[in-house]
């Protein structure tokens, strides 16, 4: 019986529970692969050019209790609506809504609050925690660089679903602007992080001395990254 075609997402029944799955086909890939997406709620298979979808199922099958336990682990995903509580630089925020506001979104008494209409209220959290990540990253980045004398070409704010950041040869620095909500001692580790690639392009211990110059936080963010990580990325 030939491989059905792969579909981008579904849910599937498997030994220990329904789980959703997404598929992937990538050309670099040399074996069928799974891995937990946080931002998607989901497991996500990786297939090589001669893999099908068996391949992908049998491997499913083979580690369903795994894909279970993984999925049961994930932080509840906290939508951008009235009441949801939301980080800020490490500090919960309640979003409240004040219909009849003005200024957009902004922070007042440890809150969150938009204006406007209901409907556009998570978009424009959404964006205000993007201008938020920029204008807490930037003056890090630029300090930062200045102090191991490299230039910084240009800082963007996208949303990875694999890393927090990353430094492309020409010296432009992309974050997550999911950073934002990390405490600042951890953000500021991610930009120090990705300032030395300005200087050592590697993970080399020359690197990580350039790294830990920069910031006194390495092990301890590391640290919290890997313990809390998943969770920033079911925000939104």
């Amino acid at each position: 019986m030939a491989d059905s075609p792969v579909a981008e997402r579904e849910l599937l029944s498997l030994p220990h529970g329904p789980a959703p799955v997404v598929w992937r086909r990538s050309a670099r890939a040399r074996r069928v692969t799974l891995r937990i997406d946080p931002a998607r709620g989901a497991v996500v298979v990786t297939l090589p050019p001669r893999a099908g979808r068996r391949q992908g199922m049998a491997l499913l099958q083979a580690h369903s209790r795994w894909v279970a336990d993984r999925l049961g682990a994930l932080a509840p995903r906290v939508l951008f609506e009235e009441g949801a509580m939301v980080p800020i630089l490490g500090v919960p925020h309640p979003i409240r809504h004040q219909p009849e506001g003005f200024g957009g979104v902004w922070r007042e008494d440890g809150e969150i609050r938009v204006a406007g209409e209901r409907a556009f209220l998570a978009r424009r959290v959404a964006d205000w925690l993007r201008a938020e990540a920029r204008r807490e990253i930037t003056p890090r980045a630029l300090d930062h660089a200045a102090r191991v004398g490299r230039t910084v070409k240009r800082i963007a704010i996208k949303d990875p679903r694999t890393r927090w950041a990353s430094c492309a040869p020409d010296g432009t620095l992309a974050f997550s602007w999911r950073l934002v909500l990390a405490p600042p001692w951890v953000l500021d580790y991610v930009v120090a992080h990705e300032v030395a690639h300005l200087v050592e392009m590697n993970h080399s211990p020359r690197f990580w001395a350039v790294v830990r110059a920069l910031t006194p936080h390495t092990d301890a963010a590391k640290a919290w990254l890997a313990a809390n990580g998943a969770r920033l990325l079911r925000y939104g």
